[in-house]
């Protein structure tokens, strides 16, 4: 049994989590191992390392500020230099091709044949200076591999297979319908329990992605704070030969290392990573006429310096009620300023009655017009609004930023392109008659 297997089976047991988005956490894998009254003592419990891991300026405002101070075996400091290496499918200069305003949709992407780590699994899709949209296909765990970004903080969504990730301050097992946030900066590996895994990400260039601020509907609704959930401090004390992978200006460099990077013992501190269950999201709903915007399924926002106007949103989709009488319940046809770029996790999203698949991808860019197809329209139309529509078995999400997102020739390429989605409204009727009120 190879020690990477060995590895996943010792954590089949449930772990436990603290809890709390925005919280300044510590955590401790030895008893004592946080200095209890300062953050660099002269000499470290246990004989750590006190390193300070800054994920914003030192002077940021308090309620902005992201740090957390980490007490390791070794130093981070401590590799080699740093080798330039292929970024195979990755791209970070999204102004190479030009992008057409046309409707976008993919299959989803195969899972590789070849020996393939979630690092080399990335396929960039589209993107803009603001973030990027990737999916991801898998096969084989990160064993001695270890990545960090310093380019952006990543949101990954699991759609197939479920993900071990170790990262510096703990461990999270993730699974499809939930979400894995790791700060820029922050050194992790994703180990495979189920052997492949396939599923998107995003980069987030920007401010850092918070929870909205809920105004008129008021203290509760939508993702809880306390849903939000930390790892526990975890360590390995290993030697031997390490990959340490670092994004850093767009492009991948690797770095080699004697020991495992993932040494801290304890740390506290609020630059941390997260996992949240999208299941739990308490969707919020019309109960009299019109369907609502779609800010209304908002999780996650990265705000820009215009208020009300963020450089990334991250919505879902999830299983809900609609009950608005008199009204197209499907979403309504529409052209936003906005740039989407939608995945489904799971089910059938009921805008499309066909086509959308799950791991499967859609952009429909800066007032691109989009919305239900032909099929989706007449149903609708014709429903019998008296009656709740339960809508069951579901998990869409959604990139949204301000800007256009510019296509990869990858994804202009490839063969998972859908040539011909547009047909999809063809086939809608004419209505109109002037005779008709």
């Amino acid at each position: 049994m190879r020690s990477s297997e060995k590895s996943l089976r010792a954590e089949a047991v449930a772990l436990s989590y603290q809890s709390g988005f925005g919280n300044d956490c510590a955590s401790e894998a030895l008893p004592g191992a946080l200095p209890p009254l300062q953050n660099s003592p002269q000499q470290c419990p246990y004989g750590l390392y006190a390193e300070q891991l800054s994920g914003t300026a030192f002077t940021a405002p308090r309620g902005a500020n992201r740090r957390s101070w980490l007490y390791r075996i070794r130093p981070s400091a401590m590799h080699q230099p740093f080798q330039r290496i292929g970024n195979g499918l990755l791209v970070s200069d999204f102004d190479s091709v030009e992008a057409p305003p046309d409707q976008f949709r993919w299959d989803p992407l195969p899972l590789p044949a070849e020996p393939t780590d979630f690092v080399q699994g990335l396929v960039s899709m589209a993107g803009n200076v603001e973030c990027g949209v990737h999916l991801y296909g898998a096969n084989r765990s990160m064993e001695r591999r270890v990545f960090y970004n310093a380019d952006a903080e990543m949101l990954i969504v699991p759609q197939q297979g479920r993900l071990h990730v170790v990262t510096e301050l703990g461990r999270l097992d993730v699974e499809p319908q939930e979400i894995v946030l790791i700060p820029r900066g922050m050194r992790f590996r994703v180990e495979l329990p189920d052997g492949v895994a396939r599923g998107y990400l995003c980069e987030n260039y920007g401010a850092y992605l918070r929870l909205p601020d809920l105004g008129v509907i008021g203290s509760n609704g939508l993702a809880n704070a306390r849903h939000f959930e930390i790892p526990h401090a975890w360590y390995e004390d290993k030697e031997g030969d390490y990959e340490l992978v670092a994004k850093f200006a767009g492009n991948l460099w690797s770095a080699a290392m004697d020991h495992s990077p993932l040494d801290v013992v304890a740390w506290s501190g609020n630059h941390v990573p997260y996992k949240y269950d999208l299941r739990r999201f308490n969707a919020i709903g019309s109960v009299s006429f019109d369907h609502p915007d779609p800010s209304i399924f908002l999780v996650l926002q990265a705000q820009s310096t215009t208020p009300g106007v963020d450089t990334l949103d991250f919505a879902i989709f999830p299983p809900r009620m609609l009950s608005m009488e008199h009204t197209f319940r499907p979403p309504w046809f529409h052209r936003n300023i906005a740039s989407e770029f939608m995945g489904l996790v799971h089910g059938v999203y009921d805008a499309k009655a066909e086509g959308f698949m799950p791991g499967g991808a859609s952009l429909h860019n800066s007032f691109t017009g989009h919305g239900p197809d032909a099929q989706t329209f007449e149903k609708a139309s014709h429903a019998d609004t008296t009656k709740t529509d339960r809508i069951r078995d579901t998990m869409a999400i959604m990139f949204e930023t301000r800007l256009p997102l510019r296509p990869t020739r990858h994804a202009l390429e490839s063969p998972q392109l859908q040539r011909q989605y547009a047909q999809c409204w063809q086939g809608l009727k004419k209505h109109f008659s002037p005779d008709r009120k």
